[in-house]
């Protein structure tokens, strides 16, 4: 009987579906607009991230998870099942096996929260699978060998870091650095700096047009449009990348410290082979300037995983 499986990256800020032999299908925001009136459903992804900022009182737009974890479940639900019946087609003839990719440090409680709503939403059974093995594997990393590899997986709620061997993970640290908190600090330095009011989504066009990690012997610029905090008309203003390096340093600084305790709590032989190999990067908060090329390592890992679900077993923390 011919089963289809689906490997999901289900981010704070995006998700992303893998279906094996066909590769990512989807890659659309993990937003959901809701009526107020009812709880129904509006809109999914792309269309309900078009109107975050821009709805009457009656719609919220809203993003379902917080820090890579479940904050509101039936959302969720809803979310899972939407991009659950995309990558079908609609043909639904066979319930899909479905691999869901998670951060390292989430609770058992929130483990199961995860695959409950997968099934819910149509899976026949989920696994859970911990993003920065999965990112190890859609990377291409041997993860089986007795040999250090070290992943940083930085998303939109969540960063993960982690030295694996052996196919585990040896030591690891979750920070709650990702791209929705580097777009916060750009709108706090803004407001501060220059005493001008902008959105989430101009904050992230920002990052993504100028942002930088390091100052840039050649700053970048761009010009945006505000409200004066003071005179509370419109305005529009120049922002450099200089302004987002300054605006993401405390950010910066706990991805620092995190890898820093991860290195620290790792055996000196597998230390030694970090330094070898270097670091790995993933996740879409990793294409910042200045740090290491990232792909989409997560979501092509749960695929990979998912066509070799006997030889990584061990890597996965729960099933249904």
């Amino acid at each position: 009987m011919f089963i289809k499986k689906i490997g999901i990256d289900l981010g704070t800020t995006n998700v992303l579906v893998y279906v094996p032999k066909k590769g990512i299908i989807i890659n659309e925001p993990s937003v959901v607009a809701i009526s107020k009136a009812d709880g129904k459903v509006l809109a999914v992804g792309l269309e309900a991230k078009d109107m975050i900022g821009r709805t009457p009182d009656t719609i919220i737009a809203q993003r379902p998870l917080k820090d890579g974890v479940i904050a509101n479940y039936q959302i969720t639900e809803a979310m899972l099942r939407y991009f659950i019946n995309k990558a079908l087609g609609g043909a639904r003839l066979f319930r899909p096996e479905v691999m869901v990719a998670v951060p390292a440090g989430i609770t058992s409680t929130e483990r199961r929260a995860v695959i409950d709503a997968s099934i819910a939403a149509g899976a026949r059974a989920a696994y859970i699978i911990k993003e920065p093995i999965v990112a190890a594997i859609g990377a291409d990393i041997p993860i089986g060998a007795a040999s250090g590899h070290m992943i940083i997986d930085i998303g939109g709620g969540t960063a993960e870091i982690a030295v694996i061997s052996l196919g585990g993970i040896v030591s690891s640290a979750s920070a709650r650095v990702g791209g929705n908190k580097f777009d916060r600090a750009i709108m706090e330095y803004i407001r501060h700096k220059y005493n001008m009011a902008v959105g989430e989504r101009s904050a992230e066009e920002i990052k993504i047009t100028v942002g930088s990690a390091m100052f840039m012997d050649k700053p970048l610029t761009m010009e945006i449009k505000g409200r004066d905090m003071i005179a509370g008309l419109p305005r529009i203003l120049t922002v450099s990348s200089d302004d987002v390096v300054e605006a993401l340093q405390h950010e910066l600084e706990l991805l620092i410290n995190a890898i820093k305790q991860v290195l620290y709590e790792t055996p000196p032989e597998l230390s030694a082979d970090v330094m070898d190999k270097g670091i790995i990067m993933s996740g879409g908060s990793s294409m910042l300037r200045n740090l290491d090329q990232p792909l989409l390592c997560v979501a092509k890992g749960t695929g990979i995983a998912l066509e070799n679900l006997d030889s990584y077993k061990r890597s996965i923390l729960a099933t249904k």
